[in-house]
């Protein structure tokens, strides 16, 4: 008997199915700047309609969160957090994200799955006008095992270029406000599932894993909204490293984002994962997003107009002098 492809353990058919079950939700996403459709060596988008602009870039992945989504069959919600994860990042710049790729690999491929993960990356991406142009699924058996996937995104956004935000312009003064996050989002799950080691324990009255998969927030429409009323001079995606490694991100030199952590709004599972692994409470502000998924820098006065626009926004701290770049108090 002749070896085969599909004796190596790569099934081109099941890749076929899978395309099949996206193509039309990819579809829905693209509008009139796609010029060409699934099946080209590469995706084709014109970005005409700008005065000076400036790409802006930013690819990321879900990490282990992916084990708890792949344990329960909640495959969507995986790629709700992947598109989330690129695109919260390039907005904290001013850009418009504009098209999105997806990378999907695994030992097996199973359509069902990898439709499901990708039909989550269509569902974000239509919620925030952006187009999903193109991807690669890659069966790798021998890499991955049977049920293995990982999951990982590139978004390109535009933003004209005398209204990048990059923090430069912060000074002394200048207000910090906090956007709320959904919970974990998707960073610093090897531990969390080191802590939480049965996700079907009941937690708030409802199965652990529930809680613990809910999507990333994405803040695209809530910054825009912001941007188009208020002046806002820098934006930090709360990520892995939490407020203490992203906040310095965005603060010039001799400055000092002076936090105030009781002013903000904990989730109980944050407090139950500090409890349960007895972990100090600073720590866990350069862990988790400790429900602070975007912090905004403004002046004063936008800082108001913006809390009364964002009904969720509320005030964290304020810019003062010195060399920290943050200090939690």
């Amino acid at each position: 008997m002749s070896d085969t492809y599909k004796s190596a353990g790569v099934d081109k058919e099941e890749g076929y199915k899978a395309v099949e079950k996206i193509k039309n939700a990819v579809r829905e996403t693209q509008n009139q700047r796609v010029l060409n459709g699934i099946g080209s060596f590469g995706a084709f988008y014109d970005i005409g309609g700008y005065k000076n602009p400036v790409l802006v870039s930013g690819t990321d992945g879900v990490g282990t969160k992916l084990k708890i989504a792949l344990k329960h069959k909640n495959y969507r919600s995986i790629g709700i957090d992947c598109f989330a994860m690129c695109a919260n990042d390039i907005i904290c710049h001013g850009a418009k994200p504009q098209f999105f790729l997806d990378y999907l690999a695994c030992g097996k491929l199973q359509a069902e799955v990898a439709a499901e993960i990708v039909l989550g990356m269509a569902e974000a991406c239509r919620d925030n006008d952006c187009a999903l142009i193109g991807g690669e699924t890659a069966e790798m058996p021998g890499m991955y095992k049977s049920g293995d996937y990982d999951v990982a995104g590139f978004c390109v956004g535009i933003v004209e270029k005398e209204e990048i935000i990059d923090g430069s312009k912060i000074g002394v003064g200048d207000q910090i406000l906090a956007l709320p996050s959904s919970g974990f989002h998707s960073n610093g799950f090897s531990l969390v599932r080191k802590i939480f080691s049965d996700t079907d324990e009941i937690f708030d009255g409802k199965p652990l894993y529930e809680t613990l998969l809910i999507p990333t927030k994405l803040y695209y429409k809530t910054v825009q909204k912001v941007k188009e009323k208020s002046k806002v001079k820098g934006i930090a995606h709360i990520t892995g490293g939490g407020l203490i490694e992203n906040v310095p991100r965005i603060i010039p030199k001799g400055l000092n984002a002076k936090i105030e952590t009781a002013r903000i709004n904990v989730p109980s599972i944050m407090r139950e994962i500090e409890k349960r692994g007895n972990i100090d409470h600073k720590e866990m502000f350069g862990i988790f997003n400790m429900g602070v998924g975007m912090v905004l820098v403004t002046d004063p006065e936008s800082a108001g107009k913006i809390m009364q626009e964002v009904e969720e926004s509320y005030f964290i701290g304020e810019i003062v002098e010195g060399e920290e770049r943050i200090n939690l108090v």
